[in-house]
């Protein structure tokens, strides 16, 4: 366990990248709009990460050959940008990372375009209170199984379907580090999290069945039963208090502010 717990030097340079990540983030989103292409999204967000002082931690992760994961409709995580265009009605997740100086933030957001269903925002509403509800139970002497269970129950109390295939994970100098964090559990269980670990909590949920399939893209992950899916993801430090989110969803700041601090 100590070898995952971070130093504030480290924790400053996560926090660093997962600003980029949250601002990139805010900026997409008033983006995602009627017409617009997610190769055009994922062009930005490329220019942007580096011009705020990171990296993208997606391009060449594994051979993947964009910076963002773009996911529509059925297409859970894992998304190529393509240049098809945004319809009214369309859920559309967005999965971002940013590196300083060798340290990684990732965060996801899923945003409806134009008129969205009333089951469809359910399922955005459910994911980001799952996702919330994770957050508040992480904290130091907590256990791990706690954020699962607290993130399970309110996905079913839903009536939706938990992807059990993938997890959230520990993350620092690699993308993806331990431990892994599904999205159920039992509370009492699990490592007992402690003051300075860094994970990301996200919660992937569908309308339908949680069974999903790799697309013939070899990357995007779909559900099995066509149903729409959604991600929020954040990068959080655990304290002895409420944790932090690393990734707030802020508009990036003037270099007045900076200098302010």
């Amino acid at each position: 366990m100590s070898q995952l717990i971070k130093t504030p030097a480290e924790i400053a340079k996560i926090r660093q990248a997962g600003q980029i990540v949250g601002s990139v983030l805010a900026d997409l989103a008033a983006l995602v709009i009627c017409g617009a292409r997610p190769h055009d999204l994922d062009q930005y967000a490329r220019e942007t990460i580096r011009q705020r002082g990171g990296q993208p931690a997606f391009i060449g992760y594994q051979g993947y050959p964009a910076t963002l994961c773009i996911s529509v409709n059925n297409a859970v995580v894992h998304g190529l940008p393509t240049a098809k265009q945004f319809v009214d009605g369309d859920l559309v997740g967005i999965d971002a990372g940013a590196i300083v100086d060798g340290w990684y933030a990732d965060a996801a957001i899923t945003l409806g375009v134009g008129q969205i269903s009333v089951k469809d925002q359910h399922l955005l509403t459910t994911t980001q209170e799952a996702l919330q509800a994770g957050i508040v139970r992480a904290r130091a002497g907590r256990r791990l199984g706690d954020v699962q269970a607290a993130i399970q129950r309110v996905i079913e109390a839903a009536g939706l379907g938990i992807i059990r295939d993938l997890t959230g994970h520990g993350i620092g100098r690699q993308l993806h580090e331990e431990p892994q964090i599904p999205n159920y559990g039992r509370a009492g269980s699990g490592l007992l999290l402690q003051k300075g670990l860094v994970i990301c909590l996200e919660p992937m949920v569908t309308l339908g069945s949680p069974e999903i399939v790799l697309d013939q893209d070899r990357w995007t992950i779909r559900t099995l039963d066509g149903s729409k899916g959604a991600q929020f993801e954040h990068t959080i430090l655990i304290t002895d208090d409420e944790a932090e989110i690393l990734t707030p969803l802020r508009a990036w700041p003037e270099p007045e502010s900076l200098v302010r601090g």
